[in-house]
């Protein structure tokens, strides 16, 4: 009997010890893997949103074949990207040429207090800033070659990650069909309906945050232009543009957009960048506090309190993945916790579906 006991008690200290193990090893996996896991979760948010754009078109097609459709989208996709930095590039490159050529003219212009940036050198005593502090500005110039290289290496590390979950999204959207036959066959057929007709409500949601986030990028982008426009600042439409196409970004996008406007208003006066400052000030407020909620309440179907909290928490636990993910996170949880909720009722006691995923057709 107590030779039993104790094959029983070894047996078990085995089990809770290989457990401690394999929980260990999957975290340090984990912490190893985590850009290449960010790249698979961020191609999977995308290969959800343009699912349904892909099987659209697979539908419209008279040779409806899946590789032709996923490869239509995806081009026309590349095509509007390109347009977008072919519409800000080309003005750039010329602009930055154009200022080159004129760099000497402008320092004349700061040393003599002409122009608007020569006036604004000249009331903030720029000059006088530079000479006192000649030797420090030298030294932190010198000392730039460090941080240039990090940032190389930073964008190097981005162009290789947009590139990676571009292809992933493919491959993902490519195989979407097939993935899910395998997925819903390993389950019993009334299961395999309900995570059928949950995993389409779920997929409405995420496309649901994609068509919130452009309407709002839209409105930044037009609200900024009208702006501009009404201020005088050249390239109105331009910088507009680069502002709404910015403000798509989470957590940082909007401040960036903000920044290069605010700056092209100064250079055409300080009564332009001023007011351009309180107007994105203003603006950003409004976009956190009300656009936001009251779009994604409609577009996610999610309560506006709900969006903000989760906006809020998950900037302060991931950053800007967590921005990027946490209003279709919320609808996910929101959608699975009715699921559940709807099957722990007892049979009879409500007909009447009250949430999207009981309305919602099978994937």
């Amino acid at each position: 009997m107590a030779s039993a006991d104790t094959r029983t008690t070894a047996r078990r200290t085995l089990i809770v010890i290989g457990l401690v193990l394999a929980t260990a090893l999957l975290v340090i996996l984990v912490m190893r893997t985590a850009r290449v896991l960010v790249w698979i979760a961020v191609a999977g948010f995308f290969a959800v949103a343009l699912n349904p754009a892909v099987d659209w078109t697979q539908r419209r097609l008279a040779w409806r074949r899946r590789w032709l459709a996923t490869l239509l989208v995806f081009l026309a996709i590349v095509l509007l990207i390109g347009g977008l930095v072919a519409l800000l590039v080309v003005p750039l490159v010329r602009e930055g040429a154009q200022l080159y050529d004129q760099l000497p003219q402008l320092a004349a212009d700061v040393r003599a207090g002409r122009g608007p940036v020569g006036r604004l050198a000249e009331r903030f005593h720029v000059l006088d800033y530079v000479e006192r502090h000649s030797d420090q500005i030298r030294e932190h110039v010198s000392g730039l070659g460090t941080p240039a290289l990090a940032f190389v290496t930073g964008a190097a590390t981005a162009v290789a990650g947009a590139v990676t979950v571009f292809v992933l999204a493919y491959l993902m959207v490519l195989e979407a069909p097939r993935i899910r036959e395998g997925v819903l066959g390993l389950f019993a057929p009334h299961v395999a309906e309900r995570i059928g007709r949950v995993g389409a409500a779920c997929a409405r949601t995420i496309t649901g945050y994609i068509t919130g986030n452009l309407l709002i990028s839209f409105i930044c982008g037009t609200l900024t232009y009208v702006v501009l426009l009404i201020l005088g600042v050249p390239f109105a439409g331009l910088i507009a543009l680069f502002v709404g196409i910015a403000d798509l970004i989470p957590l940082v996008g909007a401040t960036l957009g903000a920044v290069v406007a605010i700056l092209a208003g100064f250079t055409t006066s300080v009564t332009a960048g001023i007011v351009l400052l309180i107007f994105f000030v203003a603006y950003q407020q409004l976009e956190n506090h009300l656009l936001q909620p009251l779009i994604f309440s409609r577009t996610v179907r999610l309560n506006p309190l709900t969006v903000l909290i989760a906006i809020l928490l998950a900037v302060e636990l991931a950053g800007i993945l967590g921005a990027l993910l946490a209003i279709p996170v919320a609808g996910i949880v929101q959608i699975v916790a009715r699921e559940l909720w709807s099957s722990r009722r007892p049979t009879g006691v409500a007909s009447t579906p009250s949430s999207t995923v009981d309305a919602a057709p099978d994937g």
